[in-house]
């Protein structure tokens, strides 16, 4: 594993606002090295690995904003990394670009349809790359705000259901409050009919 960040280079060419990291899985080192450098030139913090077994267990170690996951590698492929990723309820939402140096078509639908966000083929264009990883980050960052304005939400509406609830027995007892004293009231009403007319009888 070898770390690429922000601190390696000129303060002039990091982007402003959080750092975002980035775990880029490729059995080659020489991709690796160079797309580390060229990541952390755009502001990321940029963990390499360069075999599927050591990806997971940094991903099961700590957080990654996005993972860039090479499809065909010996040992552990991309595409059971990416299994293993969306199998975890800790993982399943974690963005990953596929990059593969297979250009057909049956690739991209392969990695899409095991819950790839994305599919780069090799070469690719840095640039077009670097679009598609703040898009992906970006529109995770938006999932996850909107699925915690939904737990809020949700928070919300349970308190609002439980005072419901709790007002509802409020009333239920009010009423059988209020049933117990027309019953006492009218039970009073009888003996006092019953000994006016004792009374009068008299």
């Amino acid at each position: 594993m070898e770390l690429f960040s922000r601190d390696d280079i000129p303060a002039g060419l990091v982007r402003r606002g959080p750092t975002r990291t980035i775990l880029a899985v490729d059995d080659s080192r020489t991709n690796l090295n160079v797309l580390g450098r060229r990541l952390a030139h755009l502001g990321y913090l940029v963990v390499l690995s360069d075999n599927g077994h050591e990806a997971l267990d940094l991903i099961a170690a700590r957080g990654f904003d996005l993972v860039l996951l090479d499809m065909v590698m010996p040992g552990m492929s991309g595409m059971h990394v990416l299994t293993e990723i969306r199998s975890s309820r800790e993982t399943a939402d974690l963005p990953v670009i596929m990059v593969t140096g297979r250009s057909d078509a049956g690739a991209a639908i392969e990695a899409l349809a095991a819950g790839a966000d994305d599919h780069v083929p090799k070469p690719f264009d840095f640039q077009v790359l670097a679009a598609r990883i703040d898009r992906v980050i970006d529109r995770a960052r938006h999932i996850a705000e909107l699925k915690r304005s939904n737990a809020t939400l949700d928070a919300r509406v349970a308190a609002r259901a439980m005072e419901l609830g709790e007002a509802r027995v409020e009333l239920a007892e009010t009423r059988a409050d209020r049933l117990r004293l027309i019953a006492s009231l009218q039970l009073l009403n009888d003996r006092f009919e019953r000994l006016s007319g004792t009374s009068d009888a008299g």
